[in-house]
């Protein structure tokens, strides 16, 4: 037995017995403020106890990541309370409010979680592209000394189910990937029942297409060493040709039906019958159990064995309940054990009535297994949390001379820092899902090349072909090229934007995308968020304004996801001068990661800092000139400002975001020949406007009466009488909430169904955003006004 079996099979039972307590406190023990099932996947967690027990214990470093697969969140936990990561009271409170989380979470868990999982598949498929960032940054002048580690994912078998886990598959193979391991819980039932026969063929031919290595671990330590008695063949072929459906009912069922089962079917063949024959009930359930995921020297030693960086899948087999009263039953995945069978299993895990979280309960040798923790090598350099040092942000300007689109200012802005030598255009780095040049990435991706980890040439290069994509794969390349799959877009920019805290190196993604697209990678967008990573996602191009490519390409909903999704400050810039302003401050603000209370100007805590989304648009309008006032500058960024300060006598205030600025402006020259005063509120993000106004009325509903939103700020004068018109080439909700800032009566315009194609005027009108629309929509509620106060009121009221 090698020296340190032992301690990882006492560290397996401890970890088994502290995340079912855990599990059986929160649901029996710990008092019921509802009455619904807190939960906590006892089985799912049972079934990983033995590879996480090797795997930490046994083989990481310090410079490994895991993402552990969520329904072993309670292993996890049990494992950073045992090493003194996590506390009581938390693990007490597990799945309440403050205590550990169900599922890992970067952010809500105090202990050293690498990457947060819950939406399954997710988690999987960040740690390839965290290793592709690795390899991005090692390859470059001031990456050298970042730590090289291997990026693991803990999988269920049923998130092999989710399609993004195929894509990522794709993309790094085509990335050369490396330093990556999947090991895959094999337990064959999932939520709904039992995985389907064959299964495991399927994977490991696509695992084996993609070039990964696939370690397939069926048979456990006893049950190798029985099959090399007489006899011990049969029974491997018998276990290997058992369905799934029978294995698992068998073992939930026990020891003497599997005596009763296998004598049947293996009986009196002589040398088989004797091995079973010659073990008690107990020894034999444990032999059949004894499948490799389940067995902590088995997955030891084939961890321990890998010696090389090619991406590896494990495939353990495993009993999913493994050790438990309800091993193998085809309910148990949100099942839990009864009070009865927990009191039954405690007395059979020995651990006394009130020791239930004390960490060396039932252990017979503290001090060894003290020792034997502190020298863990995982555990031994303490929390793996990095930190780099905050880039300087250079001048952004631009050209506003000449008609322009933002998207084209965006790549013009790039462009201006690709010729630069500032540490922060050292450090972009940019993706986009095979629309890098329609989103005007081009001109960057010429000057600072693409990545690859080994020069390739460029076949048009070398033959003199006129290209205006001269793209260059180079390890010194900042452009990483993906395939057309918008999930693997918002994965890459999940991983890259946690370098400076997972590698120590601080990245600025940008990430570029057709807007109406941004749908397709959400639940992955939500997942970057959610883990706090930070990055610029570019939606380009937008809206109805991209008349002529029809409605599957004409985005309606972005602005509302950029309201919506927590960690992400959204922005629709008008003009050129807008968007540089807003990039400035947005490479700052990645960088944030301060705490403190609300600014009082806003009520918005950008201390914080966090990710931005530009919705940028292709059609070149006219530019408002050089502007250089704080009014503007500070506005472009808080969400909005005057661009035609509203008289004393205002009427109409005009509120536009986006690339209907010159409809918007048109119309307020069209009314003002008739109307007072108009205003024309330019609006940046609509987003930070209602965030800072939802804050700034919490603020007054706990006591600050003088708190004030920059909204609440800016419509503050308007009389009362007067009307605000919103419109947005997006869904008019975006802007509609105006009105209830001050008690405006307000008309929201803006997009609510598919488009189709068109000119841009023809979809203007058709959807009544253009500047005819806003005029008649005005003159509508001016006559509306006149009718009502015409119609003597002929109602009697008792």
């Amino acid at each position: 037995m090698r020296p340190n079996l032992t301690h990882l099979k006492t560290i397996e039972q401890r970890l088994l017995w502290l995340s079912h307590w855990m599990i059986h406190h929160a649901n029996h023990v710990r008092p019921k403020v509802d009455g619904i099932k807190v939960g906590g996947h006892q089985a799912s967690s049972a079934s990983m106890v033995s590879i996480m027990t090797a795997l930490y214990f046994s083989t990481l470093k310090p410079a490994d990541r895991v993402a552990v697969k969520p329904h072993a969140s309670p292993i996890f936990h049990a494992m950073q309370y045992l090493m003194g990561n996590q506390t009581r009271e938390k693990m007490e409170n597990f799945r309440g409010f403050g205590g550990v989380q169900s599922y890992p979470s970067r952010t809500k868990d105090i202990d050293d979680v690498d990457f947060s999982t819950g939406s399954v598949g997710l988690g999987v498929a960040i740690t390839s592209f965290a290793s592709i960032i690795q390899d991005y940054i090692k390859a470059k002048s001031w990456g050298g000394d970042a730590p090289m580690g291997r990026m693991v994912a803990l999988v269920g078998d049923a998130e092999l189910d989710e399609g993004n886990i195929y894509e990522a598959l794709q993309e790094g193979w085509k990335n050369d990937l490396r330093n990556t391991w999947w090991v895959i819980d094999y337990n064959r039932q999932s939520l709904d029942g039992i995985v389907r026969e064959g299964l495991f063929e399927r994977l490991e031919k696509i695992f084996d297409a993609f070039g990964w290595d696939v370690v397939r671990i069926k048979h456990g330590a006893l049950q190798r060493a029985a099959f090399e008695e007489p006899g011990g063949d049969k029974l491997r072929d018998w276990i290997d040709a058992c369905p799934n459906q029978e294995y698992s009912a068998l073992t939930y069922m026990g020891g003497a039906v599997w005596r009763k089962r296998l004598l049947d079917d293996l009986g009196d063949q002589g040398d088989v019958s004797a091995l079973i024959e010659r073990r008690r009930d107990d020894e034999l359930a444990a032999l059949m159990e004894n499948l490799g995921g389940n067995c902590v020297e088995t997955m030891a030693d084939m961890f321990n064995g890998i010696d090389h960086d090619r991406p590896t899948c494990f495939l353990a087999y495993t009993i999913k309940g493994w050790g438990t009263p309800i091993a193998g039953h085809k309910d148990n995945h949100g099942g839990l054990m009864s009070k009865t069978q927990f009191a039954d299993w405690q007395a059979h895990m020995g651990v006394a009535k009130g020791e239930e979280w004390e960490l060396m309960a039932t252990v017979p040798d503290e001090a060894a297994l003290r020792d034997f923790l502190t020298d863990v090598p995982f555990f031994a350099k303490g929390t793996r949390r990095y930190h780099d040092d905050k880039l300087a942000v250079p001048v952004i300007d631009i050209d506003t001379s000449r008609e322009i689109s933002t998207q084209m200012a965006f790549g013009k802005i790039l462009d201006d820092l690709s010729k630069g030598d500032s540490e922060l255009a050292a450090r972009i780095v940019t993706t986009s899902p095979d629309v890098t040049g329609t989103t005007s990435l081009g001109p960057w991706v010429n000057r600072r090349k693409l990545f690859a980890r080994a020069e390739q040439a460029d076949a048009f290069i070398e033959n003199r072909i006129p290209s205006t994509a001269k793209w260059e794969f180079t390890p010194r390349g900042q452009h990483i090229e993906l395939g057309i799959a918008e999930m693997n877009l918002m994965l890459l920019l999940g991983a890259a934007g946690l370098s400076h805290s997972v590698f120590g190196k601080r990245l600025i993604p940008i990430g570029t995308v057709y807007d109406p697209f941004v749908a397709r990678g959400l639940d992955a967008l939500n997942y970057a968020c959610y883990q706090d990573a930070r990055f610029i996602l570019v939606g380009t191009p937008s809206g109805v304004t991209l008349a002529p490519e029809g409605g599957a390409h004409q985005s309606v909903g972005s602005p509302l996801i950029g309201m919506s999704q927590d960690g992400l400050a959204s922005f629709e810039p008008a003009f050129a001068d807008e968007l540089a302003v807003i990039m400035q401050w947005a490479f700052n603000y990645l960088q944030r990661d301060g705490e403190g209370d609300p600014d009082e100007r806003t009520w918005l805590r950008d201390e914080t800092g966090g990710s931005v989304y530009l919705r940028l648009t292709t059609n070149p309008i006219e530019q408002p000139g050089k502007r250089r006032d704080e009014d503007f500058r500070q506005g472009a960024i808080d969400g909005a400002y005057w661009l035609r300060k509203p008289g004393p006598n205002c009427e109409v205030v005009i509120a536009y975001q986006g690339a209907v600025a010159p409809e918007a402006i048109k119309a307020a020259g069209i009314i003002g020949e008739a109307r007072r005063d108009v205003g024309v509120l330019a609006v940046t993000s609509a987003d930070r406007l209602n965030a800072g106004w939802t804050a700034a009325q919490r603020a007054r509903s706990r006591g600050n009466k003088a708190a004030q939103a920059h909204i609440e700020t800016l419509m503050t004068d308007l009389p009362p009488h007067c009307k605000v018109i919103t419109v947005i080439d997006g869904h008019p909700a975006t802007l509609s909430w105006l009105g209830s800032v001050q008690g405006h009566q307000t008309v929201p315009l803006g997009v609510e169904h598919f488009g189709q194609t068109g000119t841009i005027a023809d979809l203007y009108r058709h959807h009544g955003i253009d500047a005819a629309a806003i005029v008649e929509r005005v003159n509508g509620l001016t006559v509306g006004k006149e009718l009502n106060q015409s119609i003597p009121d002929t109602h009697t009221y008792n």
